[in-house]
């Protein structure tokens, strides 16, 4: 298969039909589970199809490291090449690769500033004009009432999408805020888009929170293959396309 054709087909078209679009420029998105659920293969999916599609990519990191980062990417491509037999894989590897930066940074004494700083100099003096930016392992729970605003404002002046992950103690309950998790409901102002990950049995399902101005709690038809890392979409009969 073609890269353009992969594309077309990826699964990840129907959660852009969903979003009505897609999360879009300057808007904050933010993939929810518990921890080991599958973020981390969420937004790494995420990230390697909009790289598919000729977009560049920064990948925030505040984990001590970054080798696993990149491992994670290298094993969904590779997962990707493999399932939808991907013409000249290696070369659009080779080029998917000159067009994501990873970065790391540790949270503790860290303000959200620095982090949109290093992103700036980045775009500016690396000559690095991302499209978007996901950022992995933020701590929601040590973060004031300020930083996802700062971050979208970041987003609207940028024009970049960006995709947060956070760690959330339950599952959303139902209630005045719908299925919400209590630890981003603070943040709900600048978030446009909130997809929970759900563990139910051998695959971990995606479910629609927050879709911009609307809280419709849908499922999207989307599961995460543990196995395989893959996002891909449900069919009657269980099986994955």
């Amino acid at each position: 298969m073609v890269r353009n054709e992969l594309v077309k087909r990826s699964p990840l078209r129907i959660l852009e039909r969903s979003m009505h679009g897609g999360l879009g420029k300057g808007n904050i998105g933010v993939i929810a589970a518990q921890k080991g659920v599958g973020k981390t293969a969420c937004l790494v999916h995420i990230a390697t199809d909009q790289l598919l599609e000729g977009k560049q990519v920064i990948h925030v990191s505040f984990s001590s490291s970054t080798g696993h980062i990149i491992a994670w990417y290298e094993d969904i491509f590779q997962e990707i090449a493999k399932r939808y037999h991907l013409d000249g894989a290696m070369e659009v590897h080779d080029d998917i690769i000159r067009h994501r930066v990873i970065m790391n940074f540790r949270q503790e004494g860290l303000s959200d500033g620095k982090v949109q700083n290093g992103i700036q100099t980045m775009i500016n003096e690396g000559h690095f004009n991302t499209d978007v930016v996901v950022i992995d392992g933020f701590d929601f729970e040590k973060a004031d009432g300020d930083v996802l605003k700062n971050f979208r404002l970041f987003a609207q002046r940028s024009g970049i999408e960006v995709w947060f992950s956070a760690s959330v103690r339950e599952s959303g309950a139902d209630g005045e805020q719908g299925a919400l998790p209590a630890i981003i409901r603070k943040f709900l102002p600048d978030i446009s888009v909130v997809i929970e990950l759900e563990s139910c049995g051998k695959y971990i399902h995606l479910k629609l929170v927050k879709d911009h101005e609307t809280m419709p709690a849908s499922d999207l038809h989307l599961k995460l293959d543990p196995q395989i890392l893959l996002i891909a979409e449900e069919t009657e009969s269980g099986i994955s396309k």
